[in-house]
């Protein structure tokens, strides 16, 4: 088999890999063989190399040293002289940041030069919130959108909040109003259109959304405020839509096919319609544009009015004070069945789903049913996929937070098909994404540059953490987590000085919730089962080990009580943003999503119980943001 390893090495497969647990693992040849069916590793001539600014730049093979053409991205052209050592070509170090490109004879190459750390957070230290759009009462409609958001950050910012982090905002599908996590889109690219403000919504004051009306009625809203633009508004609008240029084209052309086949047939996705509409270049997807031009200016016009309301929404944060605004969130990967699916399936790994793999919280391993950007297609494209991606997710933010940031360096494919713990590793392009995640990180917020924050949860490999830190992107240290070997909680003051401290996270039960066992209680619901004496007694002890790290005295009984000491132990720790969600600054039980659920538990669906500036008004409340300030 000495062959198929090679293989499996060459094409970036690691096959030795350590779990959660530090227990070595090796990956089966069988899972090894399928994998590499899948995977399209030719990149041909190396056409992008990337440095820190003020070093040397080694060149790819086959350029040799002597003189080169440097066409920089300002437009100045220069003479350079290409060195030689340890027997490569080199670039010597000359370059801003930037990307430029660098000539010799036939020969061209991209050459990125990163700034050596992403920016900095505002000097001292600063607490922030994390919110749910949809989860939002202002506006008062079905859901909470961007004006919602809007609202709700000048309440935070006015209350001395730096920031208010939201999860993805990326397309969905808006024809089907099932697929509404915020994890698995359509494109990374645009936004979601349901998220898009549109007239005076209908008062709705249930505590979970009901997306299969509320989905539907959004985009009939949507569609009558499309027919009423004034001539200006049209102007500005069209204006818009060509600066998109072709991207935006084929992204709404699949809304439109998308919308047409669901009503039709049902159809969830584009591998579900008739073959001649696969190819986006058909003459068939030709003929249905021009049958179609409004509907598809429609959906043009949904993504127009959803970009200028997070446009508002980061605005106002800037506008209340917010010393950081809006940290938007980055999801790993996309729908294989999406937008980018069908007009770039060039740019994504194909046959292959991303996840995780056996952890101790997911023994089995976790398969998320996405793809991600293909490392081949990548170097192959001088890494402009990826480019786009950050420049769409950079646009309106002050900080951006890369879910499994560890999938920079490597990421758990899985063919189709198989079973999460059949996947393997496969290294990315760690070096070139980091860097060049730096110059857009820079360029960002109008110039004035946005945080990193890069989800650095479970396996994480040897030595990961410390390049994130010397790249200046902030990890993330939640409380449930931070514990040493023995399982005792860590000090506040212990924890990194190189990251966001949090409560809690979207996935995991909020502060109140954990301690009253509510999380134990859904699990027991969904399997069917009772929560057991063990399950009860182990949380009997956990709160206390928590306790003795956060609080004084004998442990309370009172979740609220619990809950004001997790605040105050994340604004005490070295961290220069301490985030706590708003259900934990409300003292909520419920958390927004259960990992490993789909229909079990109303992942997405649950409604803040008032709007947050009644809220905030609360004297507890105002008791928790009182004590922040101060900190």
């Amino acid at each position: 088999m000495s062959d198929l390893h090679d293989r499996a090495k060459s094409a970036g497969l690691i096959r030795d890999w350590q779990d959660a647990k530090g227990t070595d693992q090796q990956v089966s040849d069988e899972a090894l063989e399928a994998i590499l069916a899948c995977l399209d590793h030719d990149v041909g001539e190396e056409r992008f190399v990337s440095g820190d600014v003020g070093e040397a730049i080694a060149l790819p093979e086959g350029w040799r040293s002597g003189s080169a053409k440097l066409l920089l991205e300002d437009g100045e052209i220069r003479s350079v002289k290409l060195e030689e050592q340890g027997g490569r070509a080199q670039l010597p170090a000359q370059l801003a940041p930037g990307y430029h490109r660098l000539e010799q004879g036939e020969r061209q190459l991209t050459v990125a030069v990163a700034p050596r750390r992403c920016p900095s957070p505002p000097a001292g230290r600063h607490w922030g919130s994390a919110v749910q759009i949809p989860s939002l009462r202002e506006g008062h409609g079905a859901y909470g959108d961007f004006a919602s958001l809007a609202a709700a950050a000048t309440t935070l910012g006015r209350a001395g909040a730096a920031a208010l982090a939201i999860s993805p905002v990326h397309a969905l599908f808006p024809a089907d109003a099932t697929r509404f996590s915020p994890y698995a889109p359509s494109s990374r690219l645009f936004r979601n259109a349901w998220l898009g403000p549109a007239g005076e919504p209908v008062v709705e004051a249930g505590e979970l959304i009901d997306w299969k009306s509320a989905a539907p009625d959004r985009m009939r809203d949507l569609r009558a405020a499309y027919d009423g633009l004034s001539s200006e508004e049209r102007a500005q609008f069209a204006q818009w839509r060509q600066s998109q240029g072709e991207r935006l084209q084929a992204h709404v052309v699949f809304d439109t096919l998308h919308t047409y086949f669901h009503a039709r047939a049902g159809a969830s996705g584009w591998p579900q319609w008739p073959t001649e509409y696969h190819d986006p270049a058909s003459d068939t997807v030709s003929r249905f544009v021009a049958e179609h031009e409004d509907a598809v200016t429609f959906h043009a016009f949904t993504q127009w009015q959803a970009d200028r309301g997070l446009a508002k929404a980061a605005s106002a944060a800037r506008g209340a004070g917010m010393a950081i605004g809006l940290i938007a969130d980055l999801a790993i990967g996309v729908a294989g069945d999406g937008a980018d699916g069908w007009s770039r399936p060039q740019d994504l790994l194909t046959g292959l789903s991303i996840g995780a793999p056996p952890d101790p919280l997911g023994p089995d391993g976790q398969n998320w049913g996405i793809t991600a950007l293909s490392p081949f297609a990548l170097r192959r494209q001088g890494f402009a996929p990826f480019i786009r991606t950050l420049r769409a997710i950079f646009a309106h933010a002050g900080g951006v937070r890369i879910d499994h940031a560890l999938g920079l360096g490597r990421l758990w494919v899985i063919p189709d098909g198989r079973a999460a713990d059949q996947g393997a590793y496969l290294t990315m392009p760690f070096d070139h994404m980091l860097r060049i995640l730096k110059i857009e990180a820079h360029r960002a917020n109008d110039g004035r540059g946005a945080i990193v924050i890069g989800e650095d949860l479970g396996t994480v490999p040897p030595g990961f953490r410390d390049t994130m830190a010397d790249a200046g992107m902030l990890g993330m240290r939640v409380l449930p987590f931070e514990r040493d070997k023995a399982g005792h909680f860590l000090a506040p003051e212990t924890w990194s000085a190189h990251a966001i401290a949090m409560t809690a996270t979207h996935d995991i039960a909020t502060v109140a919730g954990w301690w009253e066992g509510r999380d134990l209680e859904w699990r027991a619901q969904i399997a069917g089962t009772t929560v057991s004496d063990d399950q009860v007694e182990e949380r009997k002890e956990e709160r206390a080990r928590l306790w003795d790290a956060i609080g004084e005295g004998p442990a309370p009984a009172e979740a609220a009580v619990v809950v004001d000491a997790a605040i105050e132990a994340v604004a005490a720790t070295p961290c220069p943003l301490a985030i706590v969600p708003v259900e934990d600054l409300f003292g909520l039980i419920e958390q927004p999503n259960l990992p490993g659920t789909v229909d079990e538990h109303p992942n997405w669906r649950r409604r803040l119980p008032d709007t947050l500036e009644a809220l905030t008004a609360d004297t507890t409340v105002v008791a928790r943001i009182t004590m922040l300030n101060a900190r």
